[in-house]
């Protein structure tokens, strides 16, 4: 499983129907309502995409369509870890409509889906491995609940490796999730009535902090993160078989 998502949306109602039925939106509109979610920062439009491609968009980007009954943006910058954290702006600007939020990727096996209806805090989840349940709001949806009965285990990838930390893997949930609320998959077999996401289309936009700020924090980040990384330990057979362990230089 390799799938990743940073999706949300407002609707009027279902989002499947909204979806399927989608056309191609009026770019300044579009940058009319990105702009809006992003306020101070600079935006630029840069083309066009599918919902298929741009799920889970690159750094200082976004992917967005506005349709009848429905506003969709695929931005890292509006998922939040602890979906019940959403900024008040976000709320305002889904005032009124149901607002649908998925977080999932595979580096890390994360997933974060949350729902709002008129404003209050229907569901919210997010969950990993590594961090456990670290968000879990409400009554869980009709499609979770296999997941929490034990109908999912994940086999230990060794057989010493121990039992997995969850009930369930939560790529496969999300998977579940991303159908159940926005109407379509991105691995896995398709049902009939699943959406296809490369019939979606996005228009594109550059989202750039204009003063460089949250480039030059992620920059320093991946560093720290490089700094941290040890080198690989390399070894060289001797001539009486012995192993040696070789510094990079000598590589």
């Amino acid at each position: 499983m390799g799938a990743k998502t940073a999706l949300l949306a407002f609707t009027d109602g279902g989002l499947r129907p909204a979806l399927r039925g989608a056309v191609r939106s009026e770019p300044a509109q579009v940058i009319d309502r990105v702009r809006e979610l992003h306020p101070g920062y600079e935006v630029t439009a840069i083309g066009d995409g599918s919902l298929g491609d741009y799920a889970y968009p690159p750094d200082d980007t976004s992917y967005a369509t506005v349709l009848a009954g429905a506003e969709l943006f695929c931005d890292r910058r509006l998922i939040c870890d602890r979906p019940s954290q959403l900024p008040d702006r976000l709320l305002e600007a889904g005032a009124g409509r149901r607002i649908i939020m998925h977080g999932m990727h595979s580096a890390s096996d994360w997933l974060c889906f949350a729902v709002w209806d008129n404003g209050d805090l229907v569901r919210s989840l997010s969950v990993s491995p590594d961090g456990g349940i670290g968000e879990n709001i409400g009554e869980p949806f009709e499609f979770e609940l296999p997941y929490w009965a034990g109908a999912h285990p994940v086999e230990p990838a060794f057989p010493d490796s121990g039992p997995y930390p969850l009930p369930f893997h939560p790529l496969e949930l999300g998977e579940d999730a991303l159908r159940a609320l926005f109407g379509f998959i991105l691995e896995g077999r398709p049902d009939p009535d699943d959406i296809d996401p490369f019939d979606v289309h996005l228009h594109a936009f550059r989202v750039a902090d204009p003063t460089g700020r949250e480039q030059a924090e992620r920059e320093a980040r991946m560093r720290q993160l490089l700094q941290m990384m040890r080198p690989p330990r390399r070894y060289r057979y001797m001539h009486d078989g012995s192993l040696r362990e070789i510094s990079n230089d000598e590589a």
